[in-house]
């Protein structure tokens, strides 16, 4: 650490005395100046990016260097206190040798229960509340929640946040299974938009502006819309746009940008929901920027169409009593590296990966996909998925994948019957990952020789979705047994069926199952793809309703 970061460090935690040997933190002014907006297009508004020093351009910012949260945790740990709270490791000595061998010493040390004098608890801001404005500022949002169930746990905030009111969202149809699993836990009854299908490469990208538009026209008692960018393939929706039509019709825009936290920090990068214009925005921060599995953000724009108060409501609704300090330190930890050093390191690993695209497209029969990625409904790229199209080389994207594991010790972030998909993050030296990727892949293809196609039919686009005869809710929750697939069209189902490619959901919890859809499936399964959703994933059985 800089000797300037050690006295920001200390100074943020340094203050009033909150009992013998505990000290509660005392925010110094220049790490919460307030910070001055600039007016962008179409009334929307963009905070300033996050820096060491705030900029003429942006105006002020907080400073961004400490991490009052890490460092309050650290000063309670090297004190030695009497442990009489849980866990019962007590910070190590109660632990098994393979835990403390797997985590280390200084990680159970600082597994520090909530309530804490001086960490989360004490004159405001304590250290808690000030890594999160923290992370407000750095993201540009209005306030920020810690999440540690990850972005599941705040899409299932934001329909709870939606059904204080009403029932009847409109959702982008590919969204994250956490989505439908929110609007159960609601009792939403959503109104769905399909994405746009590139029937090419079998996969689902992004809603475009008009089909927002209409499904809320079709909607007049929508109570918000919820949308997807980027895609996990990288596909990055025009979210300015979707913001404009969802406040054109009196609503929020809920965007789960889970795999899209890292955007703020670069300007080679679409632009981030935020800075969109978007009011709510699931970031799901370990998947790029790189906290700590299981760990994410819920941000909340600069908006008067969320309810601020509702918010912090459903998020504490959902938390759970005993929050992982490991997991909250590693946001602030994570958070500090994305403003401080985020355009630097984000700058290294997309020059890495232009660099790897090249040489990957030398393989024979291999290509990548890029911004010819831009099409209806896609108006940005986001290279750090790395997606290799692997049809010339005779070879599904699953054999591919699995001969990279067998052979070169290489695993990829998910595999389709079209493609491969290798995830980098923000930093952690992208070069040497990327040398094994495409080393792995000359070896991989090399020893294929003559191939007959594992391919099979072009991809079809799915058939229309069945008819919602249920809310989703009462669909999951009611009176179901499990039959067997060949006898279920025309009921109803009680679980999701989501064939990949291309990763829509086929069939939700209420929708009257057809002959079309089951077959449909079942053919994409046929034919190297994979389920999810369903209770019995060989989709022998499917749970349904009794009627």
């Amino acid at each position: 650490m800089e000797d300037d970061e050690k006295v920001a460090a200390n100074e943020a935690t340094g203050g009033e005395s909150a009992g013998p040997r505990v000290r509660a933190v005392a925010v110094p002014e220049a790490i919460r100046a307030p910070r001055q907006p600039v007016v962008l297009h179409a009334g929307h508004t963009r905070w300033p990016r996050p820096g060491r020093v705030a900029s003429a351009r942006y105006g002020d910012a907080m400073d961004q260097r400490p991490v009052p949260y890490v460092d309050a945790l650290r000063e309670h740990a090297e004190r030695d206190p009497a442990r009489l709270y849980v866990p019962g490791h007590k910070g190590g000595p109660g632990a098994d040798p393979a835990l403390v061998d797997a985590a280390g010493p200084r990680a159970l040390e600082m597994d520090i229960p909530a309530l804490i004098p001086g960490i989360d608890v004490g004159p405001e801001p304590t250290p808690f509340g000030l890594a999160q404005e923290l992370a407000a500022d750095a993201w540009g949002a209005k306030r920020s929640w810690f999440l540690l169930n990850g972005a599941s746990q705040g899409n299932h905030a934001a329909c709870l946040a939606l059904r204080h009111s009403g029932r009847r969202p409109v959702v982008q149809r590919n969204a994250h299974s956490s989505v439908i699993d929110g609007a159960v836990l609601a009792g939403l009854e959503p109104t769905f938009v399909a994405p746009e299908l590139d029937p090419d490469l079998g996969v689902a990208h992004c809603v475009t502006a008009d089909a927002l538009a209409a499904a809320l026209d079709a909607t007049p008692d929508a109570v918000g819309a919820i949308c997807v960018s980027p895609t996990y393939f990288g596909a990055c929706a025009d979210v300015a746009a979707l913001a404009e039509v969802a406040h054109s019709h009196g609503v929020p825009l809920v965007m789960d940008e889970a795999w899209g936290a890292h955007l703020r920090f670069s300007p080679e990068l679409p632009a981030s929901a935020l800075e969109s214009g978007a009011d709510l925005v699931i970031s799901s921060t370990h998947k790029i920027v790189g906290s700590l599995t299981q760990s994410a953000i819920v941000h909340l724009g600069h908006t008067e169409l969320i309810d601020e108060n509702v918010v912090d409501r459903v998020v504490t609704l959902l938390e759970s009593t005993s929050p992982s300090a490991l997991l909250t330190l590693s946001l602030d930890a994570a958070r500090r590296l994305a403003a401080t050093q985020g355009e630097e390191l984000l700058a290294e690993t997309l020059a890495t990966l232009r660099d790897a695209r090249e040489r990957i497209r030398a393989i024979e029969g291999l290509d990548v996909l890029d911004e010819r990625l831009v099409s209806p409904g896609v108006t940005g790229w986001d290279p750090l998925r790395l997606t290799v199209d692997v049809r010339a080389t005779g070879i599904t994207g699953q054999r591919c994948a699995a001969l990279l594991r067998e052979s070169a010790d290489v695993y990829c972030e998910l595999a389709t019957e079209t493609v491969i998909i290798g995830a980098f993050g923000m930093g952690g030296e992208a070069a040497p990952l990327a040398d094994r990727f495409v080393s792995g892949l000359q070896h991989v293809v090399a020893g294929l020789g003559e191939q007959d196609p594992e391919h099979g039919v072009p991809f079809a686009v799915p058939p229309p979705w069945g008819p919602m005869e249920m809310v989703p809710r009462d669909a999951f929750l009611g009176p179901q047994e499990a039959v067997p697939i060949a006898a279920a069209a025309g009921r109803i189902a009680s679980e999701s069926l989501a064939a990949y490619p291309p990763g829509v959901p086929n069939v939700l919890p209420g929708e009257r199952l057809t002959r079309e859809t089951i077959d449909f499936i079942a053919d994409t399964l046929e034919h190297g793809g994979y389920l999810r959703g369903a209770s019995d994933r060989t989709l022998e059985t499917i749970r349904v309703v009794i009627e």
